[in-house]
């Protein structure tokens, strides 16, 4: 477990829509959205994509001991999602998962509800029949302000989704991490409720699944820019800005153009990759 001083984010799964494994997208990854946050001796992990599997993984073979973690999830699409039935920590009886959501009352069910559909047969190897795991379930709404552990404060903020999605920041010592996908801007109007919540940040994590120049084609999809991200940083003095969600069709070659592109306008601001840490 981190120690109490400890502040930082890895990255399990940068991949938005579906997986996209092989060698043409090695370099970044092909797991889909799964963000964990070290912070006040906790785990706070974010999204549920193929990228939690690789997650849990790891702490097979770290020999870790039973999972205590926090899970929000921005949205429950099944990008965010699918990772949920093959996530083996739910066998473990003192596997304790306290589940948090602040955009379903637009239709989809409680949490609970969505993610018993996820796991109904055949969902396999996890099923309904099989979770042993302590899950709570922790329903908000988008805008409030969270505080899952002392020392943690976790603000929220609604996002312009399909079904609905939930941006956060992470508080902890001073210092702030902002993950915020899925949502799509408006050209020449920045949101503003990203605005107030981004303010400041040391990290902002953003979906760029698309560039300006692809945008046009694909309004009403749910998803944004890099070149948004960046206005947006600009606007809200953001020390960090990093370009995430990455569409499947996107292989190396085209994100590192976009690497190239990004640190020509913003020096300093990476391309999320599966394994990076980064510490605000």
């Amino acid at each position: 477990m981190a120690q109490d001083n400890d502040f930082f984010v890895r990255f399990w799964g940068v991949r938005g829509s579906i997986p996209c494994p092989g060698p043409a997208t090695a370099g970044y990854g092909g797991n889909t959205a799964c963000l964990e946050v070290r912070c006040a001796g906790r785990r706070l992990l974010f999204d549920a994509g193929t990228g939690l599997v690789a997650f849990a993984n790891a702490l097979a073979v770290e020999g870790a001991p039973p999972l205590d973690a926090d899970l929000f999830f921005g949205h429950t699409h099944h990008d965010h999602v699918w990772g949920w039935n093959h996530f083996m920590p739910l066998l473990d009886p003192a596997c304790r998962l306290r589940l948090w959501s602040g955009h379903l009352e637009q239709g989809d069910g409680p949490l609970e509800a969505v993610l018993a559909r996820v796991l109904t047969e055949p969902g396999l190897p996890v099923s309904c029949e099989r979770v042993a795991a302590q899950l709570s379930w922790r329903e908000f709404r988008a805008g409030e302000t969270l505080e899952p552990h002392p020392g943690i404060t976790v603000r929220t903020a609604s996002l312009n989704h399909p079904n609905g999605a939930t941006g956060y920041r992470v508080e902890h010592a001073g210092r702030s991490i902002c993950y915020l996908t899925d949502t799509e801007h408006v050209p020449g109007a920045p949101d503003v409720a990203i605005l107030g919540l981004i303010e400041g940040a040391d990290i902002m994590i953003y979906d760029s699944t698309y560039t300006d120049e692809e945008f046009p084609a694909h309004i009403n999809w749910g998803h944004s820019t890099w070149q948004e991200g960046v206005r947006l940083c600009d606007a809200a003095g953001v020390r960090t800005f990093v370009v995430f969600h990455h569409d499947p069709g996107h292989d190396d070659g085209f994100m590192d153009d976009v690497a190239g592109a990004l640190e020509a306008a913003r020096p300093g601001s990476v391309v999320a990759r599966e394994g990076m840490v980064l510490s605000p």
